[in-house]
């Protein structure tokens, strides 16, 4: 299994924010948002990392991630995504790194309390995406269930209801997903949606929806990116992070502050 943090885009609505830096570098509670991605994957043991990026904040990523985990087995590579093309262009511009490997996809911007590590190791075929219960499912792509509670459609932001249940930014696929992606026209915002790759595997009957309980946060907005500090300083989210990355994160401020004091002697 490989992973993929899409962490691209501009970012717009937390301008001036993100007008020097990209959104997922910016601080939720106690460390980076990109932190928090990083952790669902590492947790379910996945250790070759693609984080998809913006050209504009490359060196950014670079200087904090380009060998914080040298030591702990864990490879990051990065790829710069030049235009926003929509969520499934992931696929597309990480075939070559996914390769023959199904892959986890999570979105930078999003926040999970569950452990999904058991998904992830129990994955063997096709489709696995999550579903959660929310007040405004009309932001999001949103998945109808049947009466069995196997789902039977999925939305990208319905204008009419459909559901109270959408699908959080982490989705499991197995290696045809690249060539799914390619086949995708782009939609009327121009972007090639992941609603379209969902819809592919669900026709195929190869697509399992899984509804999961715990904190998920969107940190795209002001209030919810300030709602996320809160709830992760609240829930004590901040105290899941896997050892292998407490130990990385410790030892690079280490590193830093011991560069600090050369440079003011």
């Amino acid at each position: 299994m490989k992973g993929i943090i899409l962490s691209g885009g501009t970012a717009t609505r937390l301008f001036p924010l993100t007008a020097t830096t990209s959104k997922q570098l910016l601080p939720v509670y106690n460390r980076q948002m990109i932190f928090y991605s990083l952790n669902v994957l590492i947790k379910a043991g996945i250790k070759d990392i693609l984080i998809i990026v913006a050209p504009e904040h490359s060196g950014q990523y670079l200087n904090l991630l380009g060998s914080i985990f040298k030591d702990y087995g864990i490879h990051l590579y990065f790829e710069v995504q030049k235009v926003p093309r929509g969520l499934a262009d992931a696929f597309i511009i990480g075939e070559k790194f996914i390769d023959n490997d199904s892959v986890a996809m999570i979105l930078g911007d999003n926040i999970f309390e569950k452990d999904f590590s058991k998904e992830v190791k129990n994955f063997q075929s096709g489709g696995l995406i999550f579903a959660k219960k929310v007040k405004d499912p009309e932001r999001f792509g949103v998945v109808k269930f049947n009466q069995e509670k196997k789902a039977i459609r999925i939305v990208e932001k319905p204008q009419q209801w459909i559901s109270d249940y959408i699908i959080p930014g982490f989705y499991i696929y197995d290696n045809r997903v690249s060539k799914v992606a390619k086949k995708i026209k782009p939609s009327k915002r121009g972007e090639i949606e992941i609603t379209q790759v969902h819809n592919y595997y669900l026709k195929q009957g190869e697509l399992k929806v899984s509804t999961f309980q715990g904190e998920w946060l969107d940190a795209g907005t002001f209030d919810t990116l300030l709602e996320a500090g809160q709830v992760v300083k609240e829930k004590k989210i901040y105290k899941n992070f896997d050892p292998l990355i407490e130990k990385a994160i410790a030892n690079f401020n280490k590193e830093l502050k011991a560069l600090a004091k050369k440079k003011l002697l």
